[in-house]
């Protein structure tokens, strides 16, 4: 493989602007795709296999035109202090703004607070629910204007009106945090790099990447189905590693011109050896992300797959349009050691001697933190594993669950509406079950109905029933149930858990089927689901890139020790997950106005994209040293030599791609927050304690054993090269060695 990419990134240095070319056109042509392509709505969140999506399905079949699936919207009223709505004036406004809803093209229904008993015991609180035909990303933007509308006409009248569900849904932004994070990339890249030019390379090729991978993403996502969220986690993905992989390719390219490499050869090396180790990356990185389709729920699988194609755009930029960019930039990119003028540039010459910086090098901190662990490793051993399982504790009272409108910010409408209905009618009543009843079999069908309804009443918990509705064949009814607890909390769980749990008892005394489904129960089996999956994913992904890795390091305790030291980072960053958006840690800081369950699919997906970008890190670091170890050195000094290689280099990545994740925690949707926040956090844990601690202990203490592979084994596995063992003599003349474009003879 080496050899192959050293050849291609010599062609891309020479075809520098065929390559260039190709890349603006694919750009292009992905702008203009996503410009004409129609407006996506909300990813249809179906989950195959639960009780909610059977009963969702069977509404469909059995009340024709309904929509259980579509868009709802409660329009929330309160009277002025000392009135009640019940009063003429503000019974008058509710009737004529219900009135104003129902004429809106895309409603289904619309329910008047006074008839359907929607006003609350102290009569100060009413709501009218709104029901559309399409979901609340689908809608059109007259609709939801003609909502706000409405809502703002009573107002005017004097009333306290806020809208909560998901008719107003909108995207989610991620604010100015997101523009800091890559300022603060760009910032390391200068300070690593001691040059504009150099810093400006990454960044532009991640740019580049992230844009066609994002505007493929929005020209499809209305074929595709793909969700708002989708292009989010695209970006923050892409832009982390398009920079991390460029930053690796760039590095080495400087290390290759300090050797005395020309421009071309340097170019073709870095691709050949820094490249080698991006594609195995990016390789660990796509099976995790890919991976995530064993959960079976559709918006995951496309969030994965789509993320994956932007991670494998990113590797193929690194490849191929970072050396031409190299070939551009000619002698703007100087070698390792020298730096612009205006950062000190030419003291590390002048100081030199004449027989080479080689023979002074001054150690660099990657060499004197190697060299310090290498004496003490078990110290060093100790001290990180109870650090991190320290900073794990929490998450041993994780508690899961999907956000609803009461994680929504105070300033939203949606989250007022959400306090208003907890003030009037109970917290239960943000998140109401939907009892259906299938008596299609039953041979009383109005009988198992009312048998489902007096034992839903005595349940513990439930704090009303409403009267069954009934579908035009009168053998499916629909009960909603409202319980005593928010919808996000264990005890609405639980009341969910013994509906369900009563339903065989009752199909055997009356043959109908009991389902529970609505967004609560939905968001219960969303959850459960994730759990199920949590441990066929790990053994799927962990497994697979073990495999990989021992390709790669062609050792059996070098990928091993690196899949363990992700299990303790994982779980370190879950922690601090918890302690922030479960425990309220820190939450004023983060921005967590609301502290509530953690996100169902936040383990599983810390998880796939973790564990890949956490090989990124191994794959760069610990390459340098099986390089240095298979070219003749001690193992302990083959950690020093990779540290001194390679420690600046996957420092400065981590930092950008921690700020690059940061800058999603200023986003709007909780969702996005949590993600770019636990992504942040993990791969702090993930590179400065295992990879960088943990990782050169393990080694020391192994020694020879940790390169150990059964000679079965060896001669199995195919020779990928990842040290470029071939190119070291590929580029070199038997009688002399081509530099800076003169060939000096031996």
């Amino acid at each position: 493989m080496a050899t192959f990419l050293y050849k291609l990134g010599r062609l891309a240095f020479r075809r520098r602007h065929f390559v260039a070319l190709i890349w603006v056109a694919l750009l292009t042509l992905a702008g203009v795709g996503a410009a004409s392509a129609p407006t996506a709505g909300s990813s249809s969140f179906s989950i195959p296999g639960t009780e909610a999506q059977k009963a969702f399905d069977l509404l469909d079949q059995r009340f024709p035109g309904m929509n259980a699936d579509g868009a709802t919207a409660r329009v929330v009223f309160k009277a002025p202090a000392g009135e009640k709505m019940a009063d003429a004036a503000n019974k008058a406004v509710v009737e004529r703004t219900v009135k104003e809803l129902d004429t809106g093209s895309e409603v289904t229904s619309v329910t008047d607070p006074f008839k359907s008993r929607s006003v609350s015991k102290d009569g100060t609180i009413a709501y009218a629910q709104v029901r559309y035909e399409v979901s609340g990303m689908e809608l059109k933007d007259a609709s939801k204007h003609a909502l706000e509308d409405a809502a703002e006409g009573a107002r005017d009248s004097g009333l306290t009106v806020e809208i909560g569900g998901d008719a107003l849904q909108a995207v989610p932004h991620t604010g100015s945090t997101e523009i800091i994070g890559i300022a603060v990339a760009a910032v390391v890249l200068v300070i690593t790099f001691g040059s504009l030019v150099s810093a400006g390379l990454p960044l532009l090729t991640a740019l580049v990447g992230v844009g066609i991978g994002v505007a493929s993403i929005t020209a499809l996502a209305s074929a595709l189905d793909l969700g708002t969220t989708t292009s989010t986690l695209a970006m923050m993905i892409g832009l982390a590693v398009g920079i991390d992989y460029a930053l690796f390719i760039v590095s080495r390219y400087r290390a290759e011109l300090a050797e005395g490499r020309d421009r071309e050869e340097a170019a073709g090396r870095a691709t050949g050896t820094a490249g080698s180790a991006v594609v195995f990356a990016g390789l660990t990185v796509v099976i995790a992300l890919v991976g995530l389709a064993v959960v079976n729920i559709p918006m995951l699988t496309k969030m994965g797959v789509a993320a994956a194609g932007t991670v494998a755009v990113a590797v193929l930029i690194a490849l191929t349009m970072v050396p031409a960019l190299l070939g551009y930039a000619g002698a703007k990119v100087r070698p390792t050691g020298h730096k612009a003028r205006w950062m000190g540039g030419g003291r590390a010459a002048a100081k030199a001697p004449s027989g080479g910086a080689a023979a002074v090098e001054k150690p660099n901190m990657g060499t004197r933190w190697a060299r310090f662990v290498v004496r003490r490793p078990v110290m060093v051993l100790l001290v990180a594993v109870v650090g991190l399982g320290a900073a794990a504790i929490p998450a041993s009272s994780l508690e899961l669950g999907l956000p609803d409108d009461g994680s929504q910010p105070t300033s939203t409408t949606q989250r007022r509406a959400y306090d208003l209905l907890s003030e009037g009618f109970g917290p239960g009543s943000n998140g109401p079950l939907m009892v259906v009843v299938d008596a299609k079999s039953a041979g009383d069908p109005k009988a198992a109905v009312k048998q489902v309804s007096d034992e839903v009443k005595d349940m513990k918990g439930v704090v009303t029933v409403t009267p069954a509705t009934y579908n035009k064949a009168g053998d499916t009814a629909m009960i909603t149930v409202v319980t005593d607890s928010k919808p996000s909390s264990v005890a609405t769980e639980d009341v969910v858990h013994e509906i369900r749990g009563a339903g065989p008892a009752i199909q055997a005394d009356s043959d109908a089927n009991v389902l529970v489904t609505g967004a609560t129960a939905m968001n219960i089996d969303v959850s459960q689901k994730l759990d199920d999956a949590l441990v066929p994913y790990l053994v799927l992904v962990v497994g697979l890139a073990f495999l990989l890795l021992i390709v790669v390091f062609r050792s059996v305790l070098v990928p091993l020790k690196a899949a363990l030291g992700f299990l303790l980072s994982v779980m370190a960053a879950l922690g601090a997950v918890v302690a922030v958006f479960q425990w309220g840690w820190l939450a004023d800081v983060v921005g967590v106005e609301e502290t509530g369950p953690i996100m169902s699919m936040m383990p599983i997906f810390m998880v796939g994209v973790v564990f890949g970008l956490a090989m990124d890190y191994e794959v760069f670091l610990v390459t340098r040293m099986r390089e240095a170890y298979v070219h003749g050195e001690r193992p302990g000094q083959a950690v020093v030599t990779g540290f001194r290689h390679g420690a600046r280099v996957v420092t400065a990545a981590a930092v950008i791609m921690m700020a690059v994740f940061a800058g999603f925690i200023g986003s709007s949707e909780s969702m996005v927050k949590m993600i770019g926040f636990g992504l942040a956090v993990a791969v702090l844990f993930d590179a400065f304690v295992v990879r960088m601690a943990i990782v050169p202990a393990v080694l020391a203490l192994l020694g020879d054993k940790a390169w150990w592979l059964p000679k079965w084994l060896d001669r199995a596995l195919p020779n990928v090269d990842v040290e470029g063992e071939g190119l070291r003599t590929h580029g070199d003349a038997a009688d002399g060695t081509e530099r800076d474009g003169e060939l000096v003879r031996v």
